[in-house]
């Protein structure tokens, strides 16, 4: 394949990224679902690739319909790289989350965090349980489907489009391709779902007096719904951290992505190693997993490394989050341009059965065990670990931006302390890497048991700690430090 081709892919996988933000702009239900234009451009180009309109070819006939019969308006070989684009991006996003993020103590993390931890364990750590428990007891008995769907929607909810599209050579090494496209179809109804469920819960909160930073329900401005500035707002995509004159910011930082991803292949490629001289002989584990929770470790340690000799601050956040939002936004169009839907067919009610399930134990969690784990401001705070547990980091910010637009509430920090602890293991961490070839090598029930046993714990641990504690320090120190830069910003003399 030719580089030319290559780059026309990136170009038309753009092309459909501005499809899906002019639907965005001009389609009300979009403005309502706060639908990402990702989403859209991936559904426009599912519909022009082989798997729609190429069922049409056939009755074109001639060359004009074996071409859209193999692969649509794009053709074969835009889609080849398109489906290997997934697997390489989403190294991108992970290596990215801590990059530039400040990582505060132990101590710190711990109190203002905990809650928002045996949340996010609960709802990740669920998510194994209901679904292998569904994967034994009616997927596999009466569909023939393998054990190895028990671990789909934590795959798909939890980990999103990314963690899907990243799973597709473990599954594909495993024997089962089909798994890749049920997990990314998973995430799609996961993300669709949070957005909508999300935005019903707050306005039921909000009307029944259970927020505390918004108390009436207000029309989003036209801006708002559209996913636009306007033209009166000044928004900072990121500080600049090198003068351009010796090096573009931008590519800086991109340098640091790569480094951090090849500090990822090298202690990928170490535990692997050490796996094939000591146990590989018995078990083999670690040759199955991906490479991007190792370049979230990489970024971690390439962060703490520049912290260490003083340079920490040549990394800035905002431009870490328009890299991974760039990578994130290509990653879930090429994943759903992509996607079988005649493997969703063959598979449609373990789907259904997976999805229902996956969303009645978020919802539940949300509204009896969220409001029991944390006494104050229990929805702005809950919220975004059950957009997250639904589909992306970005649907829980989302979510926490409606109910707490000035951010007001401790609900950021909480959030993004708790991701600290949390993403390293679930959501595409090494715990979601290695489920998958857990469940090929040793059958659901160990996994079960180990997810069971932490889902306990972590709402034990919710309910009868952090659930006791009526007054938290902590959290009123933070909100009484945020209304003090409030006023002052107010009447700075």
């Amino acid at each position: 394949m030719s580089a030319n081709m290559v780059g026309f892919a990136l170009l038309l996988l753009a092309l459909m990224l501005f499809i899906g933000k002019v639907m965005r702009i001009r389609i009300k239900v979009t403005q309502k679902l706060f639908l990402p234009a990702s989403i859209m451009g991936g559904f426009v180009a599912l519909l022009l690739g082989p798997e729609v309109l190429g069922m049409l070819g056939g009755t074109i006939g001639g060359g004009v319909g074996e071409f859209i019969e193999s692969g649509g308006v794009f053709g074969e070989e835009v889609l080849s790289v398109w489906k290997t684009l997934p697997g390489l991006l989403i190294s991108v996003v992970f290596a990215t989350l801590f990059l530039g993020q400040k990582l505060p103590g132990p101590k710190s993390v711990y109190n203002l965090a905990g809650p928002q931890l045996a949340v996010g364990v609960a709802f990740a750590s669920g998510q194994y349980v209901v679904g292998l428990l569904l994967a034994v007891a009616v997927l596999t008995p009466l569909f023939g489907m393998t054990p190895m769907a028990g671990a789909l929607i934590e795959i798909g909810f939890e980990g999103g489009h990314g963690t899907a599209a990243g799973m597709i050579p473990v599954f594909e090494d495993l024997g089962w391709s089909e798994g890749a496209d049920l997990a990314i179809a998973v995430a799609t109804v996961g993300l669709v779902g949070g957005i909508v469920i999300g935005v019903a819960v707050i306005n039921w909160a909000i009307r029944t007096g259970r927020t505390e930073v918004v108390t009436e329900v207000k029309d989003r401005s036209i801006a708002e719904q559209r996913g636009l500035f306007r033209k009166d707002e000044q928004y900072t995509a990121g500080n600049l951290t090198s003068r351009p004159s010796s090096i573009e910011p931008l590519s800086l930082h991109v340098a640091f992505v790569a480094i951090a991803i090849l500090i990822g292949v090298i202690l990928l490629e170490g535990i692997q190693w050490i796996e094939q001289m000591l146990w590989a002989d018995t078990v083999e584990l670690l040759a199955y997993v991906p490479l991007f929770p190792l370049a979230m470790i990489g970024g971690i340690i390439l962060q703490l490394g520049l912290n260490k000799i003083g340079y920490g601050h040549l990394i800035d956040s905002g431009i870490m989050l328009r890299i991974q939002g760039l990578a994130l936004d290509l990653l879930i169009v090429a994943a759903l341009a992509t996607i079988s839907l005649e493997a969703i067919a063959d598979n449609i009610w373990p789907f259904v059965l997976l999805c229902v399930g996956g969303i009645v134990l978020n919802v539940f969690l949300l509204l009896w065990m969220v409001p029991r784990t944390i006494p104050s401001y229990w929805l702005e705070r809950g919220i975004g670990d059950f957009g997250q547990s639904m589909g992306v980091t970005a649907t829980g910010l989302i979510l926490m931006r409606i109910v707490d637009p000035e951010g007001k509430s401790p609900a950021f920090e909480a959030f993004g302390y708790k991701q600290l602890v949390f993403e390293p293991f679930f959501g595409g961490g090494l715990i979601t890497a290695l489920s998958v070839p857990i469940i090929f090598q040793f059958g659901p029930y160990p996994l079960l048991a180990a997810m069971a046993v932490l889902f306990v714990a972590s709402m034990a641990w919710g309910l009868l700690f952090w659930g006791k504690k009526k007054d938290d320090p902590h959290v009123d120190k933070l909100v009484e430090e945020k209304a003090a830069d409030d006023s002052a910003a107010a009447d700075p003399v």
